[in-house]
């Protein structure tokens, strides 16, 4: 029977010693956070400084900008220290306030993709109206529902595990999950199930089937609209949908990981797709966000350039 000491604390069981290369992979884990932390920055910086880059479309990106920071701090940092640790082990409420970022981040991102593509489809749709229709209020008034709802409902769940009583420390994983403290209760855990699956599935199939019917709208005003239409379609959606496939494939494999038994897969590769969702989009986003929209483009270049002279 472990006592309350060791069960102030919680084991990650999924580091293994790096030995020799200890310092390599800190290296590598601090160079990606450094780029996440640089570009993402810069761009919220950009959109935020240049009035020409003050409409819907943008205001969008800078919020999703904004949360790829915020999960990505709530990771990497702990990342780092965990590395250069030689005992794997995080006290209870630091493994709560990850909890709380990593889950709130998640929701916060699938809010931004809809609301992204909602903006889209007015944009291609209703061309003549979308000044009318995506006004700044509505705009603010989005962003505040895309921010508000994830913060209030995983502040909700600290209460849901923080009382549970643990029969057991170790977390199989490199950072700490909501399920993962759940499957360590030594009471009742129904009412937690039921809240993380309907939390889960809101937060998952709520936007999915705005961004859905968003885009299948699109895709019927392409396909009867002209070579323009569809070339500017193409030109603004295209970001989107990829950021939308790159954080949906991390997110959907992170939740089926912590339902089912993944112990027959590599640990590799558990690690891996674990973090996939934390880290390949804050890398990505900026990337395809910067290099495909010109007007980015352009300004990040002459920003740059207006520096360097």
């Amino acid at each position: 029977m472990k006592n309350s000491t060791q069960l102030s604390d919680f084991i990650l069981g999924a580091y293994f010693d790096g030995g020799p290369f200890r310092s390599l992979y800190f290296t590598i884990v601090m160079s990606l956070y450094v780029f996440i932390f640089g570009s993402n920055l810069l761009l919220i910086v950009v959109i935020c400084v240049n009035r020409s880059l003050h409409e819907p479309m943008y205001m969008f990106l800078c919020s999703l900008f904004v949360n790829e920071l915020y999960g990505s701090t709530g990771l990497f940092p702990f990342l780092l220290i965990q590395i250069l640790s030689d005992v794997h082990t995080v006290s209870a409420p630091l493994c709560f306030l990850q909890v709380f970022s990593v889950y709130s981040y998640g929701s916060v991102e699938f809010l931004n993709l809809a609301a992204m593509s909602y903006d889209r489809y007015l944009a291609i749709c209703c061309p003549l109206q979308y000044n009318e229709l995506m006004t700044a209020n509505k705009v603010t008034k989005l962003i505040v529902a895309i921010w508000s709802p994830p913060l209030l409902v995983n502040f909700l769940t600290l209460p849901l595990i923080v009382p549970l009583k643990r029969c057991g420390n170790i977390i199989n994983k490199v950072y700490c999950d909501n399920h993962s403290i759940v499957k360590l209760a030594c009471s009742d855990t129904t009412l937690n199930n039921i809240y993380g699956l309907t939390v889960s599935a809101l937060s998952v199939f709520g936007p999915l089937i705005v961004i859905l019917y968003t885009y299948m709208r699109i895709l019927k005003v392409c396909f009867s609209g002209s070579k323009q239409t569809r070339q500017k379609a193409v030109s603004t959606c295209t970001p989107h949908l990829a950021s939308l496939l790159n954080f949906s494939f991390g997110a959907c494999f992170e939740i089926l990981q912590s339902r089912f038994n993944m112990n027959s897969s590599p640990n590799m590769l558990r690690i891996f797709l674990s973090l996939y969702f934390l880290t390949c989009p804050p890398l990505f986003n900026p990337l395809m966000y910067g290099l495909n929209l010109s007007k980015i483009r352009v300004t990040c270049k002459n920003l740059i350039t207006h520096r360097t002279c």
